[in-house]
């Protein structure tokens, strides 16, 4: 999420703080690397949404039952939880 993040904030598409990363340790968030299983799942997902960042990160909260935090309604079509 962070490396999202980075790029849409270098983008100009999101006006996140400088530490928000920090921020995100700060509020108990842990960090969760990428699997072979989570680049894995990737492949068995509908296509709702054609951003792989996205289809990524539904991939990874299927797998560690996981909430996403964003704003992007489409990723409630994956049936995973989501908060914002």
């Amino acid at each position: 999420m962070v490396w999202e993040v980075a790029i849409k904030r270098s983008l100009g598409q999101l006006d996140a703080p400088d530490g928000f990363a920090m921020q995100l340790l700060d509020g108990g968030a842990v960090p969760l690397p990428i699997s072979i299983d989570h680049a894995r799942a990737v492949r068995s997902l509908p296509w709702h949404h054609r951003d792989p960042f996205d289809r990524l990160l539904v991939a990874q909260a299927n797998i560690e039952n996981a909430v996403l935090i964003s704003n992007d309604e489409r990723l409630r079509r994956y049936g995973v939880r989501v908060a914002w």
